[in-house]
């Protein structure tokens, strides 16, 4: 069992991660996907700084763990916990993010940027990928995982339901996808256009070991990404995260209207005080 200190530490790096991402959508001149990035913070936290083998300091090691950003639209969100992770220099992606010929681009690309495993921005296209990846891994009798963060809007693509059956079909225990189920697409509420409920249910009926977790409770991802059976085993692991698009900004959750956008300096201060009082109130709570 991960020990209440490690579930401590990821959690301020959670805030910490909020905290930067809000501070460049207040610098960056365009729109940042900022909603999407705050939900699923905590998931990108678990992962690149607990759950995955990876090593920024041998980022081509081939007993490493491989991640792949479905919704690629999110990147910004990557590189910040790359970068905490000690993949990129933060300041340098404040100084370039989506300028003409930085790294850092809107979507991730990795012939640009070492250290990405996957290109991908086209919603559906990324899990598929991941499927591909883990069943190269399985074939070679490599023993990494493959982790896959899938946004719930992409989940009306059939591509992704393509890639579900084929990741039950050849059994890839190796491959983990966990799913950020904040319920709402670019302009609209999910469920007012597009039912996918009951979403767990479906991913069990293609086959997928399935565990639900509130996609904002470090220790109740900690303890997923911690109980997953064996890269060796014969069915394939679907998290599903329930999260809030704009976590911990009172103004932009389940606000439409901050799927993406620019801050001004005093909306982007109240945002940052919002985060860090609701931290503090957690830590002042810690047994």
């Amino acid at each position: 069992m991960t020990s209440r200190e490690e579930i401590y530490r990821l959690e301020d790096l959670a805030c910490e991660m909020r905290v930067k991402l809000l501070e460049l959508c207040g610098s960056y001149a365009g729109s940042v996907h900022i909603g999407g990035d705050l939900s699923m913070t905590d998931m990108l936290i678990a992962l690149y700084h607990h759950a995955m083998n990876v090593d920024p300091k041998d980022i081509k090691l081939p007993t490493r763990d491989r991640f792949v950003l479905s919704k690629g639209h999110g990147a910004i969100a990557m590189y910040a916990a790359m970068a905490m992770r000690g993949f990129f220099d933060w300041d340098e992606i404040v100084r370039t993010y989506g300028k003409l010929d930085s790294a850092y681009g809107m979507h991730p690309c990795k012939v640009h940027l070492p250290g990405v495993e996957c290109s991908s921005g086209s919603l559906g296209h990324g899990m598929p990928m991941a499927v591909g990846m883990a069943i190269s891994a399985k074939q070679k009798k490599e023993a990494h995982r493959v982790f896959c963060i899938v946004g719930d809007g992409e989940s009306c693509e059939g591509s992704i339901w393509e890639a579900a059956i084929a990741g039950a079909s050849y059994h890839l225990g190796n491959l983990c996808v966990l799913i950020d189920r904040n319920k709402q697409f670019m302009t609209t509420f999910s469920e007012e256009t597009i039912v996918l409920e009951p979403y767990a249910d479906k991913w069990r009926a293609f086959g997928w070991n399935t565990v639900e977790v509130d996609g904002h409770d470090m220790a109740q991802l900690v303890a997923a990404l911690d109980a997953l059976p064996p890269a060796a085993s014969d069915r394939p692991t679907a998290i599903v995260c329930s999260t809030v698009k704009g976590k911990g900004v009172s103004f932009m959750e389940h606000n439409i209207g901050w799927h993406a956008g620019t801050l001004k300096t005093d909306d982007m201060n109240i945002a940052i005080k919002e985060v860090l009082d609701a931290h503090a109130r957690a830590v002042e709570g810690r047994i």
